[in-house]
């Protein structure tokens, strides 16, 4: 299998993790919720994932001669690790769906300093307890600024709502309640994957990076059946018009489940040099990008109220300098 063993390359994909979680949710916004409501979008976004955890399995998986091939770990994983790998991914599909939601009702530029912020506030420090990888100090700074950061997006928020009404609340609520759960799946996964994976054997009955994101994306591929049926249901969305649809509805959809995972993919194998705490962390600096896309191209706060720029300002910067010093708690 593929793997990684400087720093500078662990730094990279996180890098290449942070761009793509932070814009894969533009292909939701140009499908357009008009045209596609996100309940019809996320079937294709579940479909993308899983694609390119299989795609993972069986290119990078079996590459290389270091650790064990995707296709003989599979054979040898113990139940345990293949229910953590599939609980992780139902986990995340759950807090994704109110994600997209939020997404839909308040716009990238709310959704994800509120959720993903949180999430990454929750993530760090589990993944840091499970494998204390990293220097503390530089890591619980960065951390403190994100969650700074996270606050006074909040606020802007709150000025914003008040200007546009309720739907940007109950956007609010859809995020932080994802963000709660999303805080915990990235160490879920963690579990079901053997530690050192580029350095030492694969313990007996773990899995490889490439064989937890082949469980995983089919974990998330099987639970929005019964989530996002239910949000189906309750907006009276009907599968005969996902069915129907000309291809090119659903082709954002698919392409956003394939840049998520791919930048999943990235994360984990950084995580074998940087450890599980910093390589999340890093990651989910997917806020910042995300904040970018939303106030710069797609214009979301442009009817706020006088002075909330220089809340959005203080939101970039803070966000900006935390991933600064969780990168450097890679270094030191």
């Amino acid at each position: 299998m593929f793997t990684v063993n400087g720093s500078g390359t662990a730094i990279f994909f996180c890098i290449l993790t942070m761009i793509g979680w932070g814009s894969w949710a533009n292909t939701q916004k140009l499908a357009g919720k008009e045209r596609w409501p996100f309940e019809l979008f996320y079937w294709d976004y579940s479909v993308g994932v899983a694609l390119a955890g299989f795609l993972f399995f069986i290119t990078l998986g079996i590459a290389g001669s270091a650790g064990m091939p995707s296709f003989a770990n599979l054979a040898g994983a113990s139940a345990g690790a293949l229910w953590r790998a599939l609980g992780a991914g139902a986990l995340f599909n759950l807090a994704n769906i109110l994600l997209v939601a939020a997404i839909d009702a308040a716009g990238m530029a709310v959704a994800f300093p509120v959720g993903i912020g949180l999430a990454l506030v929750i993530g760090t420090a589990a993944s840091y307890i499970e494998t204390p990888k990293g220097n503390a100090a530089y890591l619980s700074a960065g951390v403190c600024l994100i969650l700074l950061a996270m606050f006074v997006s909040a606020a802007a928020h709150r000025r914003l709502a008040q200007a546009e009404g309720a739907s940007k609340r109950s956007g609010l609520l859809f995020a932080i309640v994802a963000g709660l759960l999303m805080g915990f799946f990235y160490p879920e996964l963690m579990r079901s994957i053997s530690p050192a994976f580029n350095s030492e054997p694969i313990r007996p009955g773990l899995l490889t990076p490439y064989t937890a994101l082949f469980v995983f994306g089919l974990g998330v591929l099987a639970s929005s059946i019964p989530f996002n049926g239910w949000f189906m249901r309750s907006r009276h969305s009907r599968m005969s018009d996902f069915w129907n649809a000309r291809p090119g509805l659903h082709f954002p959809g698919i392409l956003g489940g394939v840049i998520w995972m791919i930048a999943l993919g990235l994360n984990v194998i950084a995580s074998g040099v940087a450890g599980p705490a910093i390589s999340y962390a890093l990651g989910q600096g997917a806020t910042l990008i995300a904040a970018l896309w939303g106030v710069f191209v797609w214009h979301e706060f442009r009817h706020a109220p006088a002075g909330t720029n220089r809340l959005i300002f203080l939101m970039f910067a803070s966000y900006a300098a935390g991933i600064i010093l969780i990168g450097r708690a890679i270094l030191v």
